[in-house]
């Protein structure tokens, strides 16, 4: 650090000593300490306005030390000593060496500088103390990124400043910032910091060299207006032959540190907004795996109330039909709902994963959503669908079974009933013949009709009790009871012409012993006799064969007269 006021103070010095004229220097000396007075009193209120203190003249507020103080505490962060109480010099004296030690503490370099400098008021003195602390406190740790990777200088002061200065008006026109003195009389190197960073607020192309003063009082006053950088200095401090270079320094630093607080709160906003982000998309994924895991457990709760059902079909292409759907259940259903239970598993994960990274309290799914929840109850579903296609398997097996009985029994229910048709067929026809042997064939023939029907009778009866095959049974068993009618009234009618046929048999014996009888010619006493016993004997005869369903009652009246005739 070098002297304060060096700059000023060695032009004094070696005009003095040289003893030449020095009329045209000393107002230009004057003119610039009152510059520097006026900005680093502007400057000091800005760093005191942080605690709601100020000051009026720089050079009599500063003696007494509490605001030096607290001027330190301020741009330091540091807690100093007390202040001593009282008004006198040597209160004074005491805060003010307060000041100086800390800055010493500091490494800041004091040359030929005491408490009663500040105090008796020497106002190059102060000047230079104010300007040494802007130096260690506001510029001395400039840090200059130079845009290659991984690489920043440290400068001095005024070196960083002026490289920062350099870079960040780079290609603008009409700017070329070499010094911190004439590079700024026009007013355009300020509003191209401006620009650099809020081009919103200037218009630069609108700028014209030749109007230096309103270039400086439009960087000014957006300075002050919209960035809240304190105006340390007036368009006349700076469009001069000769501006202040340490005022100038002052206040381009307080630029600096306002934009280099907007890029730090950017690149923190930016932090901040990640860490929100992060915060916001990690809540949602939350949201995401409840929601999931709720409809997930849902779903498997309701597939095993599925599965668990027992009401199968009662028939092969049902049972058929509820394997198929099993199986589109198992491949097409299925999967996709495994994949969500692995994704349930990565999603929980990368939300613990994020969690911890942020140091935030990992996230726990409440009970009955955990992942070992989840883990069971699709245990309890593979458990559920084994036990469903067993019961498919059986059920289908046991069907087929019954359909292949079925099957057996449609075509036996086929052969009895055509054979029980035929056999109604056949026993509804009374082709007896006309005769006797005719009908006793015809009798044997419905014998072995009878016989075969009645061996047939147990295949009928053996029919399944099954529902569906009840119709066919009761059809056959129908078909049956018909047939035995119709054999019954066979048989009775069968009988009937057996018998009539043998009563003409009788009669044709008869009628033949009538004609042997009439050439005999015995006694007409005598024959009459032998008549009447031979009619008594028809008579009897006749009676004895005779069934008492037939009407034949009046051959015996039609006999007795052929015998008188005879």
């Amino acid at each position: 650090t070098q002297h304060p006021s060096s700059n000023s103070y060695c032009m004094l010095q070696s005009c003095v000593n040289k003893r030449h004229n020095c009329s045209a220097f000393l107002p230009d000396l004057y003119e610039r300490e009152a510059v520097q007075k006026k900005t680093f009193t502007k400057w000091v209120n800005s760093i005191l306005s942080r605690v709601g203190c100020r000051i009026s003249d720089l050079y009599l507020d500063l003696r007494d030390g509490r605001m030096l103080i607290k001027l330190l505490e301020v741009l330091s962060g540091e807690r100093l000593p007390k202040p001593t109480k009282g008004r006198m010099r040597i209160h004074c004296l005491e805060n003010v060496d307060k000041a100086l030690q800390f800055l010493r503490e500091q490494r800041v370099h004091l040359e030929n500088m005491g408490s009663h400098d500040i105090v008796d008021g020497n106002h190059r003195l102060i000047l230079g103390l104010i300007w040494t602390i802007i130096l260690r406190f506001q510029i001395q740790d400039i840090i200059v990124e130079t845009g290659q990777a991984d690489q920043k200088e440290t400068r001095s002061a005024k070196d960083a400043l002026l490289l920062w200065c350099q870079m960040k008006t780079a290609g603008y026109p009409n700017v070329n910032i070499t010094n911190f003195t004439t590079s700024w009389k026009d007013g355009i190197a300020f509003n191209a910091l401006i620009h650099k960073h809020r081009p919103d607020l200037v218009d630069y192309n609108s700028l014209k060299k030749s109007n230096p003063t309103h270039n400086l009082h439009n960087a000014f006053n957006v300075a002050e207006q919209k960035l809240g950088v304190t105006k340390l200095l007036d368009p006349e401090d700076v469009f001069t032959e000769n501006p202040d270079e340490k005022s100038i320094i002052t206040y381009v630093v307080a630029f600096y540190h306002y934009f280099s607080k907007m890029k730090q709160l950017a690149v923190e906003g930016k932090r901040v907004g990640k860490v929100l982000d992060q915060a916001i998309e990690t809540e949602e994924m939350i949201n995401k795996y409840e929601t999931l895991a709720s409809d997930l457990l849902t779903w498997i709760e309701q597939t095993i109330v599925v599965l668990n059902n027992r009401k199968l079909a009662n028939s092969l292409t049902g049972v058929q039909q509820q394997l198929q759907a099993f199986n589109t259940y198992r491949t097409v259903e299925k999967p996709p709902k495994f994949q969500e239970k692995g994704n349930l598993e990565v999603l929980l994960f990368t939300i613990q994963s994020r969690m911890r990274a942020n140091k935030q309290r990992v996230f726990t799914p409440k009970e009955g959503a955990l992942v070992s929840d989840i883990n069971r109850a699709w245990e309890r579903l593979e458990r559920a669908e084994h036990h469903r296609e067993r019961v498919l398997r059986d059920e289908l097996i046991r069907q087929e079974k019954l359909e292949q009985m079925a099957r057996r029994f449609d075509r036996k229910s086929a052969m009895r009933e055509t054979w029980l048709l035929e056999n109604q067929r056949l026993v509804a026809q009374d082709n007896f013949g006309y005769d006797l042997p005719a009908v006793e064939a015809a009798k044997k023939k419905h014998d072995a009709i009878e016989t075969d029907i009645a061996a047939y009778e147990e295949r009928v009866q053996a029919l399944h009790d099954a529902k569906r095959i009840d119709v066919r049974k009761d059809n056959v068993l129908r078909l049956w009871d018909y047939l035995q009618e119709l054999l019954k009234a066979r048989r009775s009618r069968l009988d009937k012409n057996l018998t009539l046929q043998r009563i003409f048999q009788e009669m044709l014996h008869i009628i033949s012993w009538m004609d042997d009888m009439k050439y005999l010619r015995p006694s007409k006493y005598t024959n009459s006799m032998k008549q009447n016993n031979i009619f008594k004997v028809c008579q009897c005869h006749f009676v004895s064969i005779l069934p008492k369903s037939c009407h034949f009652s009046q051959i015996i009246p039609k006999l007795s007269y052929t015998l008188t005739k005879n």
